[in-house]
């Protein structure tokens, strides 16, 4: 019996046009409708992930940062596991050393150092999942984004890695040479109290240890009376894997990467072909 479902967003609930599809809503909508809980399990800052599902009329619990922060359907927060300020100084050194661009999520917002690479990073996601899209156009959008408060732009990460008002949630590394991001893995893992992920193929997100979605998964379902058996979790990349090995009924997408879809014998279809609806209605026993 299922209680419980996770959604990953990216490469998961949301498609190649960040959207959630008619049939991703209904299955969501469906499911709580039979009693099950159901939570988005997201890499995205609350902010990011709530402004998306509120514009498709979803409100649930959110698990967001990989785990670092835990979110009621009400938006207030209940749990969180921040990267301690001398650690994440030690991050920033390794990765500078090596001359990658990264940024940072907080609990007062996004940080990056260079506000037009931020830009260009987004724009080039964007580019990449839609290449029949009009690069101004996607430009336009994102600068349009930004100016919305997105993003903030800082001088020196220091200052918020010294300062203890902020919880630094997650530092997430961006590049196109996978050689050199090779580099920043293997240089991260000297530092303890961290765990390195990806969401995508170029990128790597860095977390305290604590900060995963299966470890948050599990605080959240016991905090409902649900077991991790009774629960099911749908995801496409390695940041997804932690709650995928861990629940009763896991799922890997049509478009995840071969190496999940190796851990993870059951599959659904795409990102783009309602993936997350169709397993939701067949787990459910539903026929659509």
């Amino acid at each position: 019996m299922i209680r419980c479902i996770a959604s990953d967003m990216d490469g998961t609930l949301l498609n190649s046009n960040q959207e959630i599809s008619q049939l991703n809503r209904e299955a969501i909508s469906y499911a709580k409708q039979q009693g099950i809980e159901v939570v988005i399990a997201t890499g995205r800052s609350y902010e990011e992930a709530h402004y998306i599902l509120e514009e498709s009329g979803i409100k649930c619990p959110i698990i967001a940062v990989n785990g670092a922060e835990i979110r009621n359907e009400h938006g207030e927060i209940t749990q969180t596991a921040g990267i301690d300020g001398e650690v994440a100084h030690e991050i920033g050194k390794a990765l500078n050393q090596i001359g990658i661009y990264f940024e940072i999520y907080t609990n007062k917002g996004k940080f990056t150092e260079d506000y037009e690479r931020s830009i260009s990073v987004i724009v080039d996601i964007y580019k990449t999942a839609n290449p029949e899209k009009d690069i101004n156009e996607i430009r336009s959008t994102v600068e349009e984004h930004f100016a919305g408060g997105f993003i903030q732009s800082i001088q020196d990460y220091g200052v918020i890695f010294s300062d203890p008002e902020y919880i630094i949630y997650k530092i997430i590394v961006f590049s196109k040479d996978h050689e050199l991001l090779e580099k920043a893995s293997e240089s991260l893992k000297r530092i303890e109290k961290i765990k390195v992920t990806s969401s995508a193929q170029d990128n790597l997100e860095i977390n305290d240890i604590h900060a995963q979605k299966g470890i948050a998964l599990e605080a959240f379902v016991k905090e409902k009376g649900i077991t991790l058996e009774e629960t099911m979790a749908m995801g496409d990349n390695f940041n997804d894997l932690s709650m995928l090995q861990k629940v009763g009924h896991p799922v890997a997408m049509g478009n995840a990467e071969q190496e999940i879809k190796n851990i993870i014998p059951n599959h659904t279809t795409s990102n783009d072909e309602d993936g997350v609806g169709r397993a939701i209605y067949q787990a459910l026993n539903v026929l659509k």
